[in-house]
């Protein structure tokens, strides 16, 4: 009986991801990561396997004992990160900041893509609620970009009536880490600092922030698409390791990161 229930648990879980999976193509992200779908599926299918033949009593005690330490840790870690995750989603900043600044992603040949325009929209109505706030956008331009992300940000501002000489454009930056180390020489010192982007990329946005050297600094995190949101948690996951710890094989998969999915 519970044999079987396990059997079927995994079932479900293997028809959910590659469903899921496909799902995530189909849309169009722009990114290799759906695979990563593929993959659990593939892991959690063997594990029905084992369930149903009952293999677990044949495989060595040694291996049995490293498989059940190693899922423990998985396990332990994602709680332990997606609930950091989770923590700063809501992150609404702090009023009368001195500054704010926008994390670049995605310019299309018509604008900001959707990610980039959540992330514009909330700058806006902080901007809008707090007048003495200058805003910095933040991105250089990458090979399918038709201009920086920066000053495609710039121009979606002002079409929104943000004034252009509350805008600060810093137009080099590839990453999240150099999105914020290079829009400190904008910033004074003991200025405080809001970081606009979407509510899965908070926390490690501000965790990177930080690092730098931000010591007044808080998030204020715009929405994101409901489609991708258990994708996007899932990278974080990956992409919080990577940054706890920077080893090949989470560097490799996380290549295949899109900028509409993630700031960078």
């Amino acid at each position: 009986m519970r044999k079987g229930i396990l059997f079927g648990l995994c079932l479900i879980i293997v028809t959910l991801c590659i469903a899921y999976g496909i799902i995530i193509k189909a849309a169009g992200s722009g990114t290799g990561f759906y695979i990563i779908w593929f993959v659990i599926a593939a892991v959690l299918a063997g594990l029905g396997v084992i369930i149903h033949w009952q293999l677990w009593s044949r495989i060595p005690f040694g291996i049995r004992i490293i498989a059940i330490v190693l899922c423990g840790i998985f396990l332990l870690s994602f709680v332990i990160i997606e609930g950091c995750v989770v923590s700063h989603m809501h992150d609404k900043g702090e009023d009368g900041l001195d500054y704010i600044v926008v994390l670049g992603a995605q310019m299309r040949q018509n604008g900001p893509s959707i990610v980039l325009q959540y992330r514009l929209d909330e700058a806006i109505k902080y901007l809008n609620d707090n007048p003495d706030t200058i805003c910095i956008v933040s991105g250089g331009q990458g090979y399918n970009e038709p201009c920086t992300e920066a000053q495609g940000m710039a121009e979606y501002l002002e079409k929104k009536g943000v004034p252009k000489v509350r805008i600060l454009m810093e137009t080099e930056s590839t990453t999240t880490a150099q999105n914020i180390s290079n829009s400190m020489q904008y910033i004074r010192e003991g200025a405080t600092v809001g970081i606009v982007t979407n509510n899965f990329h908070m926390f490690r946005a501000l965790q990177i922030a930080k690092k730098q050297g931000l010591t007044q600094v808080c998030g204020i995190a715009a929405k994101s698409k409901p489609l991708y949101l258990l994708n996007n948690m899932l990278r974080e996951y990956l992409a919080e390791i990577k940054y706890l710890f920077p080893t090949k094989p989470i560097r490799v998969i996380l290549q295949t990161e899109s900028k509409d999915i993630h700031s960078k």
